[in-house]
């Protein structure tokens, strides 16, 4: 197999965006450390909790919600329980797997650290794009996670497997 190496404009599109998705993940989980005392992942998944009906997930949908393995979520929640700000229960329908739910005091330490990290968001992504740009970039990172979609499922990191019950 010939490999196919990236042609300079695709070399230096692709260290771009390596660079500046390094640089945004990290100086949001700054601010959310330093504001919330939570990493940028701990953040997510209380948001993502409090968009779902009554405020839980099952931990299969969240993980796929948040592009993430099984095995790292179940570790995120089990501090956000620590601290009581989600509450495991196990699935009626389904007895290997389980949901998390967003408690009240999760909901307030969420609604605390929204509105810095919506400004963090605007700030260091938004507020230095063209309209025009936030939708080539909608458009661009939609493109790329449909083609993932199609792909086995070792792509999708919350299907591969693990020694955690979700």
């Amino acid at each position: 197999m010939t490999t196919r190496w990236l042609n300079p404009d695709e070399q230096r599109a692709w260290r771009a965006y390596i660079g500046a998705a390094h640089l945004l993940e990290d100086a949001l989980d700054r601010q959310l450390q330093q504001e919330a005392g939570m990493p940028h992942l701990y953040y997510s998944i209380l948001a993502f909790l409090s968009e779902a009906p009554e405020r839980r997930l099952r931990m299969t949908d969240l993980a796929e919600q948040l592009k993430i393995t099984r095995s790292r979520l179940t570790y995120a929640v089990t501090r956000l329980e620590k601290d009581g700000m989600v509450r495991r229960e196990a699935c009626q329908w389904d007895k290997r797997g389980s949901i998390a739910t967003l408690t009240d005091e999760g909901m307030t330490v969420l609604e605390g650290a929204a509105p810095g990290h919506v400004e963090a968001v605007r700030t260091h992504l938004f507020d230095r794009l063209s309209p025009e740009q936030v939708r080539q970039l909608e458009e661009i990172f939609t493109t790329v996670a449909e083609g993932f979609r199609g792909e086995e499922s070792e792509a999708a990191p919350w299907r591969r497997r693990s020694g955690a019950c979700s």
